[in-house]
């Protein structure tokens, strides 16, 4: 994987980050996901589970779709940048969906030449509707 080369002195508030298409879900990502999280809980496996659960069938685990914007964050700014990462789960991502991660420069700061960037990032499904949305700090280098 090649990281973008991105600049404290480069970035302005409301500037955008790349989009970060993910999917569709298909049930072997959220078994991979299973294995590597220790998360077995069956109503990510077993729709019938999931159904008498009330919930309709199947969707993925919340972390995944996180780790989708932790992913998309680091695609864009480099490996070990990413300071913090706050979300909230605002809707279930079901086999299928399609996910979009996003992201929007919401101030910078420099300090001790300590240069971070708080953004506000979420990840939205094919219908537009937010699955996951919250904030980020991100340390960015500087050209000097």
């Amino acid at each position: 994987m090649k990281y973008a080369r991105v600049y404290a002195e480069d970035i302005n508030v409301g500037d955008e980050l790349p989009p970060l298409v993910k999917g569709p879900i298909q049930q072997i990502q959220l078994t991979r996901y299973a294995g590597a999280s220790g998360d077995f809980n069956p109503i990510h496996q077993d729709d019938e589970f999931a159904k008498a659960a009330g919930m309709g069938g199947v969707f993925a685990h919340g972390m995944l779709s996180m780790g989708f914007v932790a992913q998309a964050l680091t695609d864009w700014a480099g490996a070990g940048r990413v300071k913090k990462l706050g979300v909230r789960f605002a809707a279930l991502v079901r086999l299928k969906d399609v996910v979009t991660c996003r992201g929007r420069v919401v101030s910078r700061s420099s300090k001790d030449d300590v240069h971070l960037v708080e953004l506000e990032v979420w990840a939205e499904n094919q219908r537009g509707e937010k699955v996951v949305s919250g904030r980020a700090t991100i340390e960015l280098p500087s050209r000097a």
